[in-house]
This record gives C-alpha cells, structure tokens and sequence, in this order.
C-alpha cells in the first residue's frame, strides 16, 4: 500500500519548513510510524553523502536521522549547488547532471518533473507517510511556470500542503495573507491549514491574529510554534545560518578562526567544534581582519573554489594568514580550502569557469586538477597522530605533491589521504565530518591544549532531534496533520 503523503511550504525562505519537517518526522516515528522525507528541489552548498552512493541536501540527511531511515538519493531528487551569482550545478538522484544559468535551469524543469516524480513512487513504496518540503517561497509566482518545487509538484502528486509562516522576522498575517491573494485559486484549493513558527512570548496574545488568517484564507489554524532555540545545535543547511547571532565563550581556552568566502560548502562541518566550551569559533567576513589571537585557521570546503580564492586575496586573507603563520599558529584546510592551500588548481576542462589555471596559497606542496568525476563515499581511517576518524568525501579532483608524502589520515582501504607541510602546522584534507567523529575532535583539542571534548556530539544531535518532536507534539496538533495527509 502507497503511503500517505503531507507537505509543507513557506511564505519564504528560512520559516522553519526544514526544522518543522525533521521534528515531525521524530515525533512519527515515536508513535511506530514508518516516516520517510522528501524535498523535490533544494538549492544549498551544504550536502551529505547518502548509504546508495549520491548526495543530497543536508537538511534531507538530518531529516532521515529524525526518521531513524539511512539517507537515499530519492529524497531530494534534484539538488542546485550554486558556484556563481546566476548559475549553478545541477545535481539529479544524487550525481551531477549538468550546470545551467538560472534562465536555463527554468526550461530544464519539465525534463526534471520525470526524476522528481519518479524518487517520491520509490519513498511511497517505503513508508506510511512521506513528509514533503517546499522550496523557498509558495508565493513566487513569477516561477509557477514548470515549477517543480512548490505547487507545481503538490498539484502533479495532488499532495495536501501546510503552509508556515515566521513570525519572528515580522510580518506573517499579511505575509500567510498574502500568499493566498496571489496563489492561483486551485493552487490555493491544495494548502489544508497553516502553522506560524518561532513565536515568542504569550500565545494568548497571537489568538486574534491565528483567527483572522484563518478567517481570511479559509484555511485551517494547526499550531503557533513557540521558538526553539535549540535548533543551532542541528547541522544547518541555509548559508543564512552563519549570519546568526553566536553564543560569547569568554573562557575559551581555543580561538579559531574562518574566513567565510562567498561560495562556502559544507559548513557544518565546523558545527561540532562550535558546541564546544573550550572553542570560540569566529567567523571572519572580508573586509574584516582575522584576529592575530586565533589558534587556528580554518579555510572551509567551496563550491566554486577558483572564484572563492580570488576572493580570498581579494579580501587581504592571504596577507592574514602568512602573518598568522609567522606567529605560530597553525592552518587546516577542508576539502576546497585544501586545494587552496596548494601551489595551483588547474582546471583543463572549465569544471568551474573558464578552462585554465589559478595560483592557490603555495603553504602546502601540492597542485589540484579538477576532474569531472565526483568523488562520493564515507570514509574512515587513522590520522597522522594515531587517533581514529571517519567522515565523507564529496569532491570534484585530485590532489597530488611532495606533501602528500606526510598524509593527513591512513584510510581502512589502505590509501592515503590529505597532506601536511614538514612542520606539521599546514595540514589539507578532504575529509568532510571529521570533526563530528569525537576522537578524533578530542585530538584537535589537545593537540592546542584545550582539554577534552565536554559534549558526545551525534548522541546531543540525537537528543534535540527527541525534544524538538516533544516541543512540537505539546504546541501542533500532530493527529490533524496525519487526518489531512492523503
């Protein structure tokens, strides 16, 4: 038997849909359900390896752990990772498909519906319900044509849809309003209900404004979502996430510091190192100076890691980091960052632009040639100093030089992977999720003499997955939501 289906769309972007989606999912499951997640379309840097070979979105990843299901390509058949201002590369069921300009991409959609539709039969087929997420905004109307994301999808698998608001940027009655005054009147016929999100204070002080949308739009009232603060602790797929507010750790006894270029990848994989006590983690913007006090400098992974490192010399980081170097510190670079890090990055096919060759940083021995082929697969293995790893690669080119000779980590296959410079304070990898691995977190930390990790970084991820689905069971009424799913 087919299973039920509900979706869940915004009146923009960063409302919630990803966190609302993931708590139901763990609440479903509490109650014996088998739940899988499902997000035709997803536009994010930040993407995980999947258990049949591919890559998806990370909220998708994050949503599957809140369904105890392993991650699969069919639950974000189509993947957008951009690598400019207007074009990205398009990823289908997990592999790279092409890259198209944003005007391009609109008129490869209705070749794209065939994928989409195809990988939520396959999760139909698996489940008792699937929970689908939209993309962006419900209200982009000026993007219905061929829409494969939103209505367009809803409409083709006739999927019920929860619309959710945010009320914490202000805003939401005219913005759940106004949603239904520009929806096409059957596109507005598939939204069932509405929940407004991340709601602070008296919810008795919001009773009027739930009944007046309700009243206005004829669309039923499911929840006001009290804010969940607790949500920084979960992997973030939005860049919007960096822009946050950080938590001040004035005792921190490890300062590292990122410069955050334009096309960053993957950053979650700092997330652990930032739940830490003993590590205050700065971001660095250009036009800001890395602090002469860091530690450590981490250059994170990239989608476009040629038109980032111009970027980076650009923003006078290179001028930052030789003084760093100078004063002792040290410098880890992720997958991209590694590659900076390097003496060039060729690119003979034009994978990132126009074909040809970028000068990196010359701090590791080493040069990159960018292939077609992407490297996908979880890996694990014994870093330089002993202590265990795994984590994932997910990258496009190898690397080769002289100081690959002192490799980062020994993986179980018996290759090599990473590079060091002769002092062992230069180090390249392209191993994505090794700080999550809590050994080898515990190696970071000693090795700059902050003690020992004070969190079990996957078990405190497990659990605010458990009081997120609590938070959500005491303020949503989740049996109306499984009577409205079809």
């Amino acid at each position: 038997m087919a299973a039920r289906a509900l979706m869940f769309q915004g009146t923009g972007s960063d409302v919630g849909k990803s966190l609302i989606v993931a708590g139901l999912a763990r609440a479903l499951v509490a109650r014996g359900l088998n739940v899988v997640p499902f997000k035709p379309q997803n536009m994010s840097n930040n993407a995980a390896v999947t258990i049949d070979g591919g890559e998806i979105g990370r909220a998708q990843a994050l949503q599957a752990r809140a369904a105890r299901v392993p991650p699969s390509v069919h639950m974000n058949p189509v993947l957008l990772k951009p690598q400019s201002e207007v074009g990205a590369q398009i990823v289908v069921q997990g592999r790279v498909y092409g890259k198209a300009k944003a005007a391009d991409y609109q008129a490869l959609k209705p070749e794209l519906m065939g994928f989409v539709q195809e990988s939520f039969a396959h999760l139909k087929n698996q489940a008792d319900i699937v929970l689908v997420e939209g993309a962006g905004s419900s209200s982009e109307v000026n993007l219905r044509a061929n829409d494969i994301a939103n209505m367009g999808f809803a409409r083709a698998a006739d999927v019920p849809v929860v619309l959710i608001g945010d009320i914490d940027r202000g805003g939401v009655i005219a913005s759940l309003i106004g949603t239904k005054a520009v929806l096409d009147a059957d596109d507005a016929e598939m939204i069932v209900g509405f929940l407004v999100n991340k709601f602070r204070g008296d919810p008795s002080l919001f009773a009027h404004g739930m009944a007046l949308v309700a009243a206005a739009t004829g669309w039923e009232a499911l929840g006001l979502f009290p804010f969940f603060g607790e949500a920084r602790g979960l992997p973030a797929e939005d860049a919007l996430a960096l822009d946050g507010a950080r938590e001040e750790k004035p005792g921190a006894a490890l300062k590292i510091a990122v410069p955050i270029l334009p096309h960053i990848a993957n950053f979650d994989d700092l997330d652990p190192l930032d739940a830490e006590p003993a590590v205050e983690l700065v971001r660095v913007r250009p036009g800001e100076a890395l602090p002469g006090d860091a530690a450590l400098v981490i250059l994170p992974g990239s989608k476009a890691t040629i038109s980032d490192l111009k970027a980076l010399h650009e923003a006078g980081f290179d001028i930052d980091i030789a003084a760093h170097l100078r004063r002792g510190g040290a410098v880890l670079g992720l997958c991209g960052g590694y590659q900076m890090l390097g003496r060039a990055i060729h690119d003979p096919e034009g994978i990132e632009g126009e074909p040809g060759t970028a000068q990196g940083l010359a701090l590791l021995d080493v040069e990159t040639t960018l292939a077609r082929e992407k490297r996908l697969e979880p890996v694990t293995g014994t870093t330089f100093d002993g202590a265990p790893v795994s984590g994932y690669e997910m990258h496009m080119g190898t690397t080769n030089g002289a100081d690959c000779a002192r490799a980062f980590a020994q993986l179980s296959d018996g290759t090599s992977e990473g590079a060091m410079a002769p002092d062992g304070r230069i180090i390249g990898t392209y191993m994505h999720g090794l700080f999550a691995d809590d050994r080898q977190r515990a190696a970071w930390l000693a090795r700059f003499g902050a003690g020992s990790p004070q969190i079990a970084y996957e078990s405190a991820v497990d659990a605010i997955l458990d009081r997120l689905a609590a938070h959500l069971e005491a303020h949503v009424d989740v049996d109306r939501l499984l009577t409205l799913s079809r």
